[in-house]
């Protein structure tokens, strides 16, 4: 009976030594299993991306300055030699024009949707979709109000690609914080306020818009 009561001795001293081994890894997996959160965005951010919508191509140079909210957008189509400048303003009221270096006539069309320009944490609430590989790069995925797939670098933590509900694709080529446009850029021309609505059609103009009417 000796060599059972010493093996009964030698299980308890071992199960003494794993204890706070346990505990601690009991206390430390919850929060290494947390979701990741999106990051968000620089109060001022220069980009280029590449829109892709059932094939048809656009090139936009993004600039974003919360601080003096506003936002532009300047559109290329692939091929094309007119640009498109969206000018959106934090009081809700967006330019969509282009200019007499790209376009002949003088195009303007004005909106005002209610609601200001994307918040820097407009993706607050995203639900957190799992890891995925876009663009050759490895990315945390977040959807957010069912109209947006937001793809984020695990590395850097800067925006690599996202996707509208209506298929709408964006492919981040640069990502520049702290870039800023300077101020004379941020002008409407004269034309786009002596005349309501000349030239643009409103369903190309509102097609670049980031949603910002979605999310506010």
């Amino acid at each position: 009976m000796a060599p059972a009561i010493k093996h009964h001795h030698s299980t308890k001293n071992l199960l003494l030594f794993l204890i706070p081994f346990i505990c601690l890894f009991s206390v430390v997996r919850p929060s290494s299993a947390a979701d990741p959160t999106p990051t968000p965005w620089p109060h001022q951010f220069h980009s280029i991306l590449f829109m892709n919508y059932s094939g048809s191509l656009q090139l936009i140079d993004l600039w974003y300055d919360w601080p003096n909210g506003r936002n532009f957008n300047i559109i290329q189509d692939q091929l094309g030699n007119k640009i498109l400048y969206d000018l959106e303003w934090t009081n809700g009221t967006s330019f969509f024009y282009t200019l007499p270096e790209s376009s002949p006539a003088e195009e303007c069309r004005t909106a005002n949707v209610g609601v200001g320009i994307l918040r820097p944490n407009w993706l607050d609430g995203a639900h957190y979709q799992g890891q995925r590989h876009v663009d050759g790069f490895l990315c945390n995925v977040w959807d957010k109000a069912d109209f947006i797939t937001y793809y984020e670098d695990v590395v850097t933590k800067r925006p690599v690609h996202w996707v509208f509900y209506t298929g709408r694709a964006a492919h981040v080529m640069t990502f520049e914080v702290g870039a800023a446009l300077e101020d004379a850029k941020w002008q409407a021309p004269v034309y786009c306020f002596d005349k309501s609505e000349v030239g643009i059609e409103g369903e190309a103009a509102n097609a670049v818009h980031i949603g910002a009417a979605e999310e506010n």
